[in-house]
């Protein structure tokens, strides 16, 4: 792989538009089996990764979710042109992104508890590992040449995406991770670093 991690971890940026160039089977393998890597509560890699097709499965997905987000951003008093502009883009980063892939918790794989409180402890580390397991895959991308982005509207229609895709109902959509190569330079929002990051308690 090209860069060190160091480099991989201050390279790495968000890309919303990418180049029509297909992404190799093997690099897309090595983005799965680095995910497999991450840790994961009580060993259960809750994590499962849905690989989106190009053509009629992304489009059945973006029709199905920009019909929720659009009455969604309508309710919260957004302008029709601002909705239809941010559905837009959107819809071209979803279908026109060379991999798509979409992270889900798979609950049958989590521990159960007769309270509710350990249990949506449970449920948090599983979504936490996840997070893991994605950043592994955005880290891995930058080795291979590629960029990638996090799309978190699949929290927002859970049942939507479900229903599109056919995925089981015990696989919870948590986001949709596009890879490719970049077509357009990111404007990089400045990262918090020094006493913004840290809390000292001494006492």
């Amino acid at each position: 792989m090209a860069k060190t991690l160091h480099d991989a971890i201050y390279s790495r940026q968000s890309v919303r538009r990418f180049l029509d160039t297909p992404v190799p089977t093997e690099v897309g393998d090595a983005l799965l089996a680095a995910a497999a890597q991450a840790p994961s509560p009580h060993g259960r890699q809750p994590w499962r990764f849905v690989v989106i097709g190009a053509g009629t499965p992304r489009v059945r997905l973006c029709d199905a979710m920009s019909a929720e987000w659009q009455a969604q951003l309508g309710s919260d008093g957004s302008d029709a042109a601002i909705i239809a502009r941010r559905v837009a883009a959107s819809r071209a980063r979803i279908t026109t992104a060379p991999l798509l892939f979409l992270p889900c918790v798979d609950l049958s794989v989590l521990d159960h508890y007769p309270d509710p409180h350990r249990q949506n402890a449970e449920y948090l580390m599983a979504v936490q590992s996840i997070g893991c397991a994605i950043q592994n895959m955005l880290l891995t991308a930058v080795a291979h040449g590629l960029d990638g982005g996090w799309m978190c509207a699949p929290l927002f229609c859970g049942d939507t995406v479900q229903q599109a895709l056919a995925l089981d109902a015990q696989w919870i959509p948590q986001a949709l991770i596009p890879f490719g190569y970049m077509a357009h330079t990111p404007v990089r929002r400045p990262k918090r670093t020094g006493t913004a990051l840290r809390w000292d308690i001494d006492d």
